[in-house]
């Protein structure tokens, strides 16, 4: 495996670690920094490596970001009402994971619709 397709793994692992240490001090700064971007730059630069720096490859890798953000703001909606409802951990997760579809689907069709 290549620097390039293990540094991702590892920073995750390292920001659930800060995770757990953190939410015992700091519910807050624990959601802060579980919703930090990590993974965008790390992905940005394997594909920026990768494509050896196109610019149309990368614009069009960060417009696939920018569908994909809106559903995981559905997604973490969707967990947030579940859990104001009492749900327990994997009806709340499935719930957001079934809202996540339903937006992205809907994103989807939106881009179609508009070309």
């Amino acid at each position: 495996m290549k620097f390039q397709q293990i540094l991702p793994v590892v920073v995750s692992i390292l920001v659930i670690i800060l995770v757990a240490v953190l939410q015992r001090h700091s519910r807050s700064l624990a959601a802060i920094t579980a919703t930090m971007p990590v993974n965008i730059p790390l992905s940005l630069w394997i594909v920026y490596a990768l494509s050896e720096g196109d610019r149309p490859t990368i614009a069009q890798y960060t417009s696939g970001m920018l569908v994909g953000i809106v559903p995981t703001v559905g997604f973490l909606i969707a967990v947030w009402f579940a859990s104001r409802l009492g749900f327990k951990l994997l009806p709340m997760i499935l719930f957001g994971y079934t809202a996540w579809m339903v937006v992205l689907l809907g994103v989807i069709g939106i881009r179609k619709i508009l070309g």
